[in-house]
């Protein structure tokens, strides 16, 4: 009679969709990493793909103890695009997570598909403000920092430093207009210059000429990846180390240190890691980023890991991949990172230290970043306040 019984609920399975294996199906986690894999800026979402790809690894391919799928997109820097990635890996691909992204406008873009789809909507790097105060939604964690936040660190610095006069600059879009205001939310010299440039500018002769004019004690710049390798090679080219001391966020670092090697020496930065962070979880993946890859890893791969980790010790607690479940266990902090224990904002952006780092040699003569001073401890951002969910 068993038998009969088995044979009946295996055939109404079968016509019915296969349900008995939908509990196998279900135990699998799927992320969607979404990141620039093209173009210029192709160089800093390799990186962030590389660190995922190690992050798996050192989980054993799995997340939370279960079996997982990271499926990666290529978002061409196109907010168009990454819209219909966005729904094409909630509804054809049924992802638990979505993650990544690069670009605040492009996060711009995909926020309220993603959140409103009930999908947990995890950023690596963008931070833009209106989605830090009104606009925040529970839905979405950042796992890197607020758009204001480092170049906060950099006003202060500049600020308590008594440097009388500074030049911005930053591309026009959403993250250059954070940095801008975040940097003016602490610096109260004189600001002789304030130029918002092409996303994706190559060349800066005009800016540099603008610059020099002015003659300003410092210069602040915010230009990412493949702008900041141009925009500092410029500047070395065009001499303006003897007019101006450059100060930079996001510009110099573990993506562009490569190409401009010891020209970047003596370049001060802020940012909430550096490679030389002391803790065991940094240690290991940068010692195995290097191992596998040959170089330092940027903040962009190290934010790209911490996500990965933080998914996975998500699942790990809530144990099962619901969007509540895990979105309440990140809120609550105490996050492993290569940053130490990260501790959640009430609009679930980090609160960390800022630190001010120097570009320097190594023991083996390669170009990297230290810590030389932490501008600001466990630093909130400004927008928290107004965010109600």
């Amino acid at each position: 009679m068993k038998r009969i019984v088995v044979a009946i609920l295996a055939i109404a399975a079968v016509a019915s969709g296969a349900v008995f294996l939908l509990p196998a199906q279900n135990n699998k986690v799927k992320v969607g990493y979404m990141t620039t894999l093209s173009g210029g800026a192709g160089i800093i979402g390799k990186q962030m793909q590389n660190a995922v790809n190690l992050a798996m690894e050192h989980t054993n391919g799995k997340l939370g103890g279960k079996d997982a799928e990271v499926i990666f997109v290529d978002d061409q820097r196109k907010p168009d695009v990454a819209k219909q990635l966005a729904n094409r890996l909630i509804k054809s691909d049924k992802v638990d997570v979505i993650a990544g992204v690069i670009w605040s406008n492009l996060l711009m873009a995909i926020h309220k598909p993603v959140t409103r789809s009930d999908t947990l909507l995890i950023s690596s790097n963008a931070g833009p403000s209106p989605i830090a105060g009104e606009g925040c939604h529970k839905n979405f964690v950042s796992m890197s920092w607020q758009n204001d936040q480092t170049p906060e660190g950099m006003g202060k610095y500049l600020q308590d430093s008594g440097v009388k006069s500074v030049y911005l600059m930053a591309p026009n879009y959403q993250a250059g207009k954070d940095m801008l205001s975040g940097f003016k939310r602490h610096y109260t010299g004189d600001i002789v210059g304030e130029v918002y440039t092409k996303l994706g500018q190559a060349d800066f002769q005009a800016e540099l000429s603008a610059l020099r004019a002015v003659k300003p004690a410092a210069t602040f710049v915010f230009q990412p990846g493949g702008m900041g390798i141009n925009f500092v090679k410029q500047w070395n080219q065009a001499g303006m180390n003897d007019l101006s001391k450059l100060f930079t966020v996001f510009t110099v670092d573990g993506v562009s240190l490569p190409a401009l090697k010891d020209t970047a020496l003596g370049v001060i930065a802020t940012q909430t890691w550096s490679p030389d962070l002391d803790n065991a979880m940094n240690q290991k993946f940068v010692a195995d980023y290097q191992a596998k890859h040959g170089g330092y890893p940027s903040f962009y791969a190290a934010q790209a890991y911490d996500t990965m980790m933080a998914i996975d010790y998500a699942i790990g607690k809530a144990g099962s991949a619901d969007t509540e479940a895990m979105r309440a266990v990140l809120a609550d902090g105490g996050i492993p990172t290569t940053r130490g224990e990260l501790q959640m904002n009430t609009n679930q952006f980090p609160i960390q230290n800022v630190y001010l780092r120097e570009v320097v040699l190594d023991s083996d003569g390669v170009a990297t970043t230290k810590v030389i001073d932490t501008v600001f401890e466990d630093h909130g951002d400004a927008y928290a306040k107004d965010c109600k969910f």
